[in-house]
């Protein structure tokens, strides 16, 4: 709501200008004339305070600033937190290399472990997209949905080769025997695929989706949408030879995709939690749609 002006008229007359006191016998009735009415013209200062310039939208505008601080913090950590699953390659070693693992003995405790990470890999994964929505969306609303879309597809496929992985310790811990080698087989083939497509193909997929956004919105330094760019169709490449049988899952092309997705993802998690979302139009217009226009200076 406006608020009323107030108006303070400040009026400074001397002394002289009024005169000697005058003294009347007590009892005699005194007529008096208006104030000021026989005196001459004195110039009068009209002070005018505007309340509502008092109310700056500084304070609003920080305050969404810092929202999108927040927003860049999380993503960031999120985004950071992607890489915890690196250990999984040296704790699934046992059950990836020995095709009679299912059949065997001895502590599983690594790969309960390494199920765990990919566990809160494929949250984190969620997360990111959940995070970064409300301000990519700003930029193109399908694309961002679709960025989103692709993130919980990959945490699915990456919760299924937990299961297949989990399965595969849960009979070995029965006593399942011999007779299970074909089943902890079939398990383990199913890890495999879903590591590939959940870990591989999606990644790529995501790395384009969002770096277009980020790249148009210029929301981070252009070059880290950059290594995203290079590295997914070299990871889809890669993918498409394993799926027709060109080469092997680990190969040099998927090594070289996988690494240059890695440092898109890590260096924007980096840069979102150290320096934020750059200044642009979209984080401008964020900031001035938070202001409400009551609360605006006015000129």
């Amino acid at each position: 709501m406006r608020a009323h002006h107030i108006f303070f008229y400040l009026s400074d007359v001397p002394e002289e200008l009024l005169g000697p006191p005058t003294e009347h016998p007590i009892g005699q009735s005194v007529s008096l004339s208006p104030v000021g009415a026989d005196l001459p013209s004195y110039p009068r200062q009209l002070k005018e305070i505007d309340m509502t310039s008092t109310v700056h939208p500084i304070v609003e505008n920080r305050g969404r600033m810092d929202s999108l601080r927040k927003t860049s913090m999380v993503a960031g950590v999120l985004y950071l937190l992607t890489f915890i699953s690196i250990p999984t390659l040296a704790l699934y070693r046992a059950v990836r290399t020995d095709p009679n693992f299912i059949a065997g003995t001895g502590p599983d405790t690594a790969i309960i472990l390494g199920g765990v990470l990919e566990i809160i890999v494929a949250l984190a994964c969620i997360g990111t997209g959940v995070a970064l929505y409300p301000v990519i969306k700003r930029q193109n609303e399908g694309v961002a949905l679709g960025f989103v879309s692709a993130r919980v597809l990959e945490a699915a496929t990456i919760f299924a080769g937990v299961v297949a992985i989990l399965a595969i310790v849960s009979l070995r811990q029965a006593g399942a025997g011999q007779d299970a080698v074909i089943t902890g087989q079939a398990l383990l083939s199913l890890h495999t695929w879903t590591t590939l497509f959940g870990q591989g193909f999606l990644p790529a997929v995501n790395a384009l989706l969002l770096g277009s956004l980020m790249y148009k919105a210029r929301l981070v330094p252009r070059i880290l949408p950059l290594l995203g760019f290079i590295g997914a169709p070299v990871l889809v490449a890669s993918v498409a030879g394993v799926l027709f049988g060109i080469w092997e899952p680990v190969n040099a092309l998927g090594g070289i995709g996988a690494l240059l997705l890695a440092l898109w993802e890590f260096s924007l998690g980096v840069w979102l939690v150290v320096k934020g979302f750059k200044p642009s139009a979209i984080t401008a217009g964020m900031t001035a749609s938070s202001t409400p226009a009551g609360h605006r200076q006015t000129v």
